[in-house]
Order: structure tokens, then C-alpha cells, then sequence
């Protein structure tokens, strides 16, 4: 029953963001043609070589307008990421109940019977699909913006993708990819499953062995701070693994788009680094460790 509900409210909020999709456009249009006024007026002036006080009047009830347009505009996008957001947890949610009943979809197998090939996909459109941070004029980027830390009361929700500290078979400790299954606020411990071994490996962890994923990508043309810097020593999944190694940041995002460039710790290098590798915001957070094993 909570399944077939979720699907009715996502329809609802798919027709709702349709609508928003098309007001966008519409007001777009609308404001295309003071935009048009702003251009030719600039043109006036430049072949009359002057600015009289008629000009700027004009100019300045332009801009005006374009102002208060581009403010509704952004006001509709703003509510359709609201919308897309809410229907991304609303999939997050029907994905979870699914699996605690023991009902899978072929977008989503079980671990176990996944091939690694279609892991490494959906770990990928996962990077691809997280959120961008868009703030207000004057907002600072919140935790869990790119590289700002959690804030530190902060407790990750089931089904939360976080970085987990455990031991390996050898007795060594490594960084997992791992999904939380549950938080115990009496022992302050998370109950966590091996991303690569979903039901199989279940680790039961204290907070400071968990750290959380991003969970809005930062944008670098307007919130630079949110993103670590050249040279800083990270935590990143390491291609075609579900492990995090250390690692230093070799080049920074440019755009929003834009994947880290970082060089793993690798003792079969002379450096002890490894040649340069993209890795996407998803995947990289603050280290822990600041000396080097």
C-alpha cells in the first residue's frame, strides 16, 4: 500500500513540475521582449553618442523590469527543484521500503545477485545526479555542501551512502562505501552494509567511523570555499572500487560539472603518488588521518 502511494504522489509531483517546466518557459518569453528594449536602446545611444536624461529614465525602468522578470523566473526554477527533490526522496523512500520487504526492481537488484559492471554504473549516475547548491544572494553554503563538514550533531538517515571505517579480513582497517541501515541513539552506533556486499557485510559502528557523503555538489563560480583546495589531503573513492584511499587534491572542480582531479597515495610510484584521477564530488571528504602511513 505505502509502495502504490508513493507512486501516486510522485505522478502528482512529476504533472506539478511539468507545469513549472512550462510557466518557466512562459515567462521566459515574456521577458524577451524587454530584454529586446534594453539592446536596441544601448544601440540608440551608441549611434546618437550621447546619454540624455530620456536614456536613462528608460534604461533605468528596463532594468527594472528585467529585475522583477528574472526574480519570478528564478522563483519557478526554484520551486521545481523543491519539486525534484521531493520526488527523488520519495523513489530514496520507496527504494528502502522495497528492500526491507524483499522487493526488488531491475533498476535496483540486490548486491548479490548485482554485477560489478552495474554497480559501478549506478555509483556513477548517483555522482551525476547529486544536487547542485544553488543559494540566495548573500546564503553560504550549508554542511554537507561539498567539502563543508557535517554539522556536529548531525545523524545520517537510513539509506544515507557514508564513508565507513571496518576491518578487513586481514585485520587491516580500509574506508568502505556503505549504506546506513539503522542509528542507535543509546550506544550512539550505526548499523551499516558494505555497498559491494549489501546483506552479507553488516557493520556495527561508532560516529567517528562514519563520515557522511555530500549531499549537494558545490558550485566553484560561486561558492569556491565549499570545495577543497589544491594540495589538501582527502579521502576518495578510488575508480572502479567502492573503497576510499587517501589522497591530495591535484585540481579543484572549475565548473559544477567538473569531476577533482587527485592523486592517490601509491608506494609503487616514486612520488608515492599516483598519476592523476577524476573522482566526482560525491566521492570525496575530509581525512581524518593527517599523517601519513
Amino acid at each position: 500500500m505505502a509502495l502504490v502511494s508513493a507512486d501516486t504522489k510522485i505522478a502528482e509531483l512529476l504533472t506539478e513540475l511539468h507545469q513549472l517546466i512550462k510557466q518557466t518557459q512562459e515567462e521566459r518569453s515574456r521577458s524577451e521582449h524587454n530584454l529586446l528594449n534594453i539592446q536596441k536602446t544601448h544601440e540608440r545611444m551608441q549611434t546618437e553618442n550621447k546619454t540624455s536624461p530620456y536614456y536613462r529614465t528608460k534604461l533605468r525602468g528596463l532594468y527594472t523590469t528585467a529585475k522583477a522578470d528574472a526574480e519570478a523566473e528564478c522563483g519557478i526554477l526554484r520551486r521545481a527543484l523543491d519539486k525534484i527533490a521531493e520526488i527523488k526522496s520519495l523513489l530514496e523512500e520507496r527504494r528502502i521500503a522495497a528492500k526491507m520487504a524483499g522487493v526488488y526492481s531491475d533498476s535496483d537488484p540486490p548486491r548479490k545477485t548485482m554485477r560489478r559492471g552495474v554497480l559501478m554504473t549506478l555509483l556513477q549516475q548517483s555522482a551525476m545526479t547529486l544536487p547542485l547548491w544553488i543559494g540566495k544572494p548573500g546564503d553560504s553554503p550549508p554542511p554537507l555542501c561539498g567539502a563543508m563538514p557535517a554539522s556536529g550533531d548531525y545523524v545520517a538517515k537510513q539509506g544515507d551512502k557514508v564513508a565507513a571505517r571496518v576491518k578487513a579480513v586481514d585485520g587491516d582497517e580500509q574506508w568502505i562505501l556503505a549504506e546506513v541501515v539503522s542509528y542507535n541513539h543509546s550506544t550512539n552506533k550505526y548499523e551499516v552494509d558494505d555497498i559491494d556486499e549489501e546483506g552479507k557485510e553488516r557493520h556495527t559502528l561508532s560516529r567517528r567511523r562514519i563520515i557522511p557523503l555530500p549531499q549537494w555538489k558545490a558550485n566553484p563560480e560561486t561558492d569556491p570555499e565549499a570545495l577543497f583546495s589544491k594540495d589538501q589531503l582527502v579521502l576518495a573513492l578510488y575508480p572502479q572500487t567502492t573503497c576510499f584511499y587517501r589522497a591530495l587534491i591535484h585540481t579543484p572542480p572549475h565548473r559544477p560539472q567538473d569531476d577533482y582531479s587527485v592523486l592517490f597515495e601509491d608506494t609503487s610510484y616514486a612520488d608515492g603518488y599516483s598519476p592523476p584521477l577524476n573522482v566526482a564530488q560525491r566521492y570525496v571528504v575530509a581525512c581524518k588521518e593527517n599523517k601519513k602511513k
